[in-house]
């Protein structure tokens, strides 16, 4: 895995400027639980890279980096809650539901419009963002895409799927 994510960092420079290989290799030795989280995300589609440091806590952050939303996180509604009460043509989990099996949250809007800004991602997919609890508990989710040249949030109900929407995921490895 750490092979994998050296040619990843090495092939896309303009993803974590001023960050050194070493350092990032430096907090993956010893760390299992990281490696592992970074493989699930890895094995589903993600292409997991680093894209920096939270300004907050120092963690350097490693998200999903795929160009659409990854493959093996589609056709899923937001999260449990949603999936229950999905009756008629429930789909096969939820967003919220992988993304804690696999270790990670769901990207944040601020997070997502980052990385955005590194590079160009979901221009023929979408993806489910963390949804504030205001907006979930009257039954919507937010979920991100890029057309245009532009970054767009929309809304829509948490118990919908699309075959073309998924999710993004993160995480951060503390010094």
């Amino acid at each position: 895995m750490i092979e994998v994510l050296k040619n990843r960092f090495l092939d896309n420079p303009m993803r974590h400027q001023g960050i050194a290989w070493e350092d990032v290799e430096m907090r993956l030795n010893g760390n299992p639980e990281a490696l592992a989280i970074l493989k699930r995300m890895e094995e589903s589609g993600g292409e997991p890279d680093t894209i920096g440091f939270d300004e907050k806590t120092g963690g350097l952050i490693f998200c999903d980096c795929s160009k659409e939303s990854p493959a093996g996180r589609r056709s899923l509604c937001y999260d449990d809650s949603a999936l229950l009460k999905r009756k008629k043509n429930p789909p096969t989990g939820s967003a919220i539901g992988q993304a804690h099996k696999m270790g990670v949250e769901l990207m944040t809007e601020a997070l997502y419009r980052r990385l955005q800004e590194l590079g160009e991602f979901d221009l023929k997919t979408s993806s489910w963002i963390a949804t504030p609890e205001a907006i979930r508990q009257k039954g919507g989710a937010l979920f991100c895409e890029k057309r245009y040249g532009v970054v767009f949030t929309f809304h829509n109900g948490a118990d919908s799927y699309y075959a073309a929407r998924g999710w993004r995921g993160y995480f951060q490895i503390l010094a």
